[in-house]
């Protein structure tokens, strides 16, 4: 049996448990030798230690913050995420919530779990009424040894998030077209050990055409002694889905679609890490 967690403390945490379970279903009428699953929502610390996997969903991530830290959740988390590395993933708030840095922060800042080397800027595409649905091309979904491409899927972009530095010099892509990112990337040498550590940081996907803000590359002003400026990879597109390790980011909202075949892979992905 395998427990996978839902962080029930504030946003679309009833969603994502109703795409799992769909998923579990397609993946166990596909297969009887895979293990079974026990999905839960998680409120505490006691709940947390029962899970191998947790999603952290989309929300508002201040708030998210801050019903964690009240519910004495953040230490726990970050143990879970950075020590036992178990499979997390997080969706447009839960994207921020796993991100070492946030810009656009609100006053005071927040508190992060941080597991994804990775800077990112919140509400990257506006307020409410500027949110947009788009079909995105996901190379990781067409990873199943038939050569046959995925369609593309239905992303829903809401108060969106998006990848706008990367805190490692240790990238690569899910297609190897790396000429299609335009992030800055900052190495900073002091860390590089460190980082390296927690793996490579693997673009997933990114967003092209008009709804992209990075139109040009440019590089990074340097910041401070121990920060070594890298030119980025030329093209346009903002990172919008990303994996480092044991950690899994999403700016959209797969949970909000019919299309439960995010949840299917990352399900089969838990498997992998538990053998």
């Amino acid at each position: 049996m395998v427990t996978v967690g839902v962080l029930a403390l504030q946003g679309g945490f009833s969603e994502h448990l109703g795409s799992l379970r769909k998923a579990a279903a397609y993946l166990s009428s596909q297969s009887s030798t895979l293990p079974s699953f026990n999905f839960v929502e998680v409120r505490t610390p006691d709940q947390l230690a029962k899970c191998d996997a947790l999603v952290v969903p989309g929300g508002e991530s201040t708030t998210l913050s801050l019903v964690a830290a009240q519910s004495g959740l953040l230490e726990p988390l970050r143990e879970f995420v950075k020590v036992s590395k178990k499979p997390t993933w997080g969706t447009c708030a839960g994207l921020i919530f796993l991100s070492e840095q946030a810009s656009a922060a609100k006053r005071g800042g927040q508190e992060l779990i941080g597991g994804l080397d990775v800077r990112v800027h919140r509400n990257h595409f506006g307020r409410q009424v500027e949110s947009f649905v788009t079909d995105l091309d996901l190379p990781f979904l067409s990873q199943q040894g038939d050569g046959i491409q995925a369609a593309p899927f239905p992303a829903v972009f809401i108060r969106a998030p998006v990848v706008d530095q990367i805190l490692t010099d240790d990238i690569g892509s899910i297609d190897n077209k790396m000429d299609t990112i335009t992030t800055e990337v900052a190495a900073q040498a002091s860390r590089n050990q460190t980082q390296r550590s927690k793996g490579k940081v693997e673009i997933l996907a990114t967003l092209p055409g008009r709804h992209a803000s990075n139109k040009k590359a440019a590089a990074v002003a340097v910041v401070g002694a121990d920060t070594e400026t890298v030119s980025p990879p030329k093209g346009a597109g903002d990172i919008v889905a990303l994996r480092q390790g044991n950690v899994f980011g999403t700016s959209f909202h797969p949970e909000l679609t019919d299309d439960i075949r995010i949840h299917v892979w990352w399900l089969k992905q838990i498997v992998e890490s538990c053998k």
